[in-house]
């Protein structure tokens, strides 16, 4: 089912349970699973590998070279998980020598109209990323994270696992897993993301570990270093479980700092 109109390099390899549409273009790298749909339009370049059911609208630009002024053409490569959606206009940038090569989208994500992902960025499993995010290189998103439209993420920024970033907001700092962040008038950390825990199978006990978890980190009077302490302490007793522990790693790691 390749259209007529489309132009395919030789080298190029598509299963015959793909759809080409109309006036797409794909280079000598291009790997498609099985199952992928392009709508038409489409531009794939570069080592590009897609994995089964991919759906990508008219006008996404996907695996184009990236835009740093310090690439030479290396033959650097975008790797797309299974089920994803790329709805129009999406570019997306493989990778970099000095950032390790690879641009990676995992699986069922859908990355909505005029999304840019850069450079080097890895965004996992089941994320949304709403009209016109814009993820500078080396932006790491984790699974089930959404970030808002219009909203510009700092190169080298992580985004947590289940976190919400509301429409509009700058992210120069990780965003905290878990969470609700958004645009006040000044960036912080609103609590706990509940109704998408909840959506998520989250327990009401997991629920309650995590609020008291937030209070702490983000309610109280305590610096990062002293909530840390006292969630490593409730850890140690038991008094928590897996998703606190998690938040506690996360917070540790950051070499941004945390918005709260």
């Amino acid at each position: 089912m390749i259209h007529a109109t489309a132009i395919v390099a030789p080298g190029a390899v598509i299963p015959e349970s793909c759809t080409v549409g109309p006036y797409c273009t794909l280079g000598a790298n291009v790997v498609l699973g099985e199952r992928c749909e392009l709508v038409s339009h489409v531009v794939l370049d570069g080592h590009s590998t897609f994995g089964s059911g991919n759906r990508i609208f008219p006008f996404a630009c996907l695996g184009i070279a990236p835009q740093d002024l310090k690439y030479n053409g290396e033959p650097t490569r975008f790797v797309a998980g299974d089920n994803n959606v790329f709805r129009e206009y999406v570019t997306i940038s493989r990778g970099t020598d000095g950032g390790g090569g690879v641009t990676r989208v995992g699986s069922d994500c859908l990355i909505m109209a005029y999304t840019h992902i850069g450079h080097d960025s890895s965004i996992g499993n089941g994320c949304i990323l709403a009209n016109a995010a814009t993820l500078a290189g080396h932006v790491t998103v984790e699974d089930f994270a959404s970030v808002g439209a219009l909203c510009p993420v700092h190169q080298y920024c992580r985004i947590g696992k289940y976190a919400y970033i509301g429409g509009g907001t700058t992210i120069t700092q990780d965003v905290l897993p878990y969470s609700l962040t958004s645009i006040a008038r000044d960036n912080h950390a609103y609590g706990l993301n509940k109704v998408g825990l909840e959506r998520k199978g989250f327990t009401p006990e997991q629920l309650k570990e995590l609020r008291g978890a937030y209070r702490l980190l983000c309610g109280g009077k305590m610096n990062v270093s002293q909530a840390l302490e006292e969630l490593r302490a409730k850890l140690d007793a038991g008094e928590a479980g897996e998703h606190v522990r998690y938040l506690v790693d996360f917070v540790a790691a950051s070499e941004r700092g945390v918005i709260r």
